[in-house]
């Protein structure tokens, strides 16, 4: 009888007798791990249209002067929420709120307050 060395000995063993799962136990858990993936796949889907959804509307061209004018002081969008004047005017939410924030369009910015300026020292 021959003395067989550790490695030897188990490669003559099957990948049952060395880890103590079956065909079966394997199967089982792929499927578990399938259905685990498809299960954080729909939900992933879910939140990225919840998302969407929540973002509000996408730009549909880039914003003007004119546009600047109408969300900002005087303009008859002046009092719309930036969701509302974004969807009156084709825009992003991101535009009316970089632009009523300051953040863009400094110039109309800057003509708006010379004209409320000019009414008070009118008034």
């Amino acid at each position: 009888m021959t003395k067989k060395t550790a490695p030897a000995a188990a490669a003559d063993l099957s990948a049952t007798e060395v880890v103590g799962v079956t065909p079966e136990m394997m199967n089982l858990e792929v499927e578990k791990l399938t259905n685990l993936v498809n299960d954080l796949t729909a939900r992933v889907s879910e939140l990225e249209t919840k998302l969407e959804a929540k973002a509000g509307p996408k730009s549909e061209r880039a914003m003007t002067d004119d546009d600047a004018r109408k969300i900002l002081a005087f303009g008859d969008l002046e009092a719309a929420s930036h969701k509302e004047a974004a969807e009156k005017l084709g825009l992003s939410y991101g535009q009316i709120y970089s632009c009523r924030k300051g953040f863009t369009f400094k110039e109309i910015h800057k003509e708006i307050e010379k004209k409320i300026e000019a009414e008070k020292s009118e008034a």
